[in-house]
């Protein structure tokens, strides 16, 4: 298998990418294993007539790989998986549940906003992770609306990960993130400088410049916003180094 995956990876085999493409069409002859590992490939070998046997593995419970075929619907763009993913999102198997997040994010579907947006409440860390940066993938106004609202109404202590979602929605969402600085809840403030920091939107200097000069706020975890504001304002300074570099090629 790691042969294959090599020789359609490096040298666009065509008889190893069509070995691979056997697996797929007829993946409850092979073990789940070989079936596992050319999945997490699946890039390499991308074909879109493979989207019926996919499909097939994706609600397939007795072999058992549907988060393999999660991946193998992303990486071959099947939108016809949709509806199956949404369903997985209650799979009792963590992984299924991870993978058909990814997919659902990577396919890009802005319907199945309303099914991810409970996710960014998940007791797991991990899945309210996954969850934002699928919904950040997906972009548009609802989803970012979901990011946002669980920006200002915060259930857990850390949500760095929101800060780099919706950071990924500027400029659109520059504006709210500078009124978020100015909120009496040291803990929205912290969480607003990084976002801003990350926007690369030369617009947040002067913001940042003055939590950082004069802000005492702490959060609930002993975060302190000024120092937040502080990397917040390297971080911007590399992403605008970045931005004049590529403009200068």
């Amino acid at each position: 298998m790691h042969q294959l995956l090599d020789r359609a990876r490096t040298q666009r085999d065509e008889s190893a990418i069509a070995a691979l493409h056997v697996l797929v069409r007829d993946y409850p002859k092979f073990h789940r294993s070989l079936y596992s590992r050319a999945l997490n490939h699946a890039a390499v070998f991308a074909d879109a007539g493979l989207a019926e046997p996919l499909l097939a593995a994706l609600g397939d419970t007795r072999y058992n790989c549907q988060a393999w075929a999660a991946m193998g619907c992303a990486a071959m763009d099947i939108r016809a998986a949709v509806p199956q993913l949404v369903t997985l999102l209650d799979h009792p198997q963590w992984i299924v549940r991870a993978e058909s997040v990814t997919a659902l994010g990577l396919l890009g579907d802005a319907s199945v906003v309303p099914a991810l947006r409970p996710l960014l409440g998940d007791e797991a860390d991990w899945m309210r992770q996954r969850a934002a940066d699928a919904l950040a993938r997906i972009g548009g106004d609802a989803a970012m609306e979901a990011l946002w609202h669980e920006f200002e109404h915060r259930r857990f202590p850390r949500i760095g990960y929101l800060a780099s979602t919706l950071a990924l929605f500027a400029p659109e969402v520059v504006p709210r993130l500078l009124a978020a600085a100015d909120s009496p809840d040291p803990d929205q403030r912290y969480w607003a400088a990084v976002a801003l920091g990350s926007t690369g939107d030369d617009r947040v200097k002067p913001t940042l410049e003055r939590l950082m000069a004069a802000d005492r706020g702490v959060t609930v975890f002993d975060g302190e916003v000024r120092v937040a504001a502080k990397k917040a304002l390297r971080t911007l300074r590399r992403i605008r180094a970045a931005i004049t570099e590529r403009e200068s090629v």
